[in-house]
């Protein structure tokens, strides 16, 4: 399976769990009368959207290179972090908002059963976000890192709501706000988190370079290509899934332009097939000493 198969059929997935536990959570915060739940609800509203954002920057970014765009769609992927950082920030002000409110609202307790639904929940959250983080490792997608700490959130989300009703339900009536303090601590966590996606983002929108480990694969590789001296500048971005790379090359400073051509078409392709993740690769030639 491709990298892109892999993270497209990853937002499914996650598609689909959030829609099932964005109704699960609806109607249990609703008939259950727990605000942190129908704030955890909201959460869970908001990873369909920013799923959907996902699924449809993934299958852009991975068009292939046209006229227009001739290193790709790539740098879509990070736009598309941005809009779902987006989303998270957006859900956090609404679910501190009501909370506030709630605080100074006098309200009946949480049901009990509340808290045989919220268990279920959170487990399955944990258990989504460590599926999508390793398929978002092994597809190298920043968009799919963010959907997994979507998940994080949504289960940090749901042991807050937890906590939140226990406490009120163990100490009764004057604690029904614990219910409310919960969704506004939960509220908060989203918008820390929103800043840890955030950040790696703008560093690939912006070619920061923090790719020392790949860049001492590249010169590895090209060690072993015949003709070959070494390597000396050697810069890499990333864009989508794929690094692109501009690398100079030492050859002998008597060979033809001819040589010099064909040894660097060489390296080009021992590169790409060694380094899979590799994109689009610019081979500057240059004479030994």
């Amino acid at each position: 399976m491709t990298h892109k198969q892999t993270a497209i059929e990853t937002t499914y997935f996650s598609i689909a769990g959030n829609t099932v536990l964005a109704i699960i959570k609806w109607f249990a915060g609703y008939f259950g009368n727990s605000y942190a739940l129908i704030a955890d609800a909201i959460e869970s509203t908001s990873d369909i959207f920013s799923s959907l954002l996902v699924l449809v920057g993934l299958k852009y970014a991975n068009k292939p290179a046209d006229k227009n765009h001739p290193y790709g769609h790539g740098r879509a992927e990070p736009l598309i972090t941005f809009l779902v950082v987006g989303f998270l920030i957006t859900s956090a002000t609404v679910i501190g908002y009501k909370s506030i409110a709630n605080i100074g609202t006098p309200h009946d307790l949480p049901k009990p059963w509340t808290l045989f639904v919220l268990g279920p929940l959170i487990v399955w959250k944990e258990i989504s976000f460590r599926v999508v983080r390793k398929k978002a490792r092994q597809s190298n997608s920043s968009p799919l890192k963010a959907d997994a700490w979507h998940h994080r959130s949504d289960a940090i989300t749901s042991i807050a709501a937890f906590v939140g009703i226990s406490i009120a339900l163990c100490f009764g009536q004057g604690y029904e706000s614990a219910d409310d303090w919960a969704a506004l601590f939960a509220s908060a966590f989203i918008i820390y988190n929103s800043y840890l996606i955030f950040r790696p983002a703008l560093r690939e929108i912006m070619d920061e370079h923090l790719y020392d480990d790949l860049v001492e694969d590249i010169r590895r590789v090209s060690q072993t290509v015949d003709g070959i001296i070494s390597t000396e500048k050697c810069f890499v971005r990333k864009a989508g899934m794929k690094y692109h790379v501009d690398l100079h090359a030492v050859v002998r400073g008597d060979i033809t332009v001819k040589r010099g051509h064909e040894l660097a078409h060489n390296l080009k392709d021992i590169l790409q097939n060694e380094i899979p993740q590799l994109g689009y690769i610019l081979i500057h030639i240059q004479p030994s000493e």
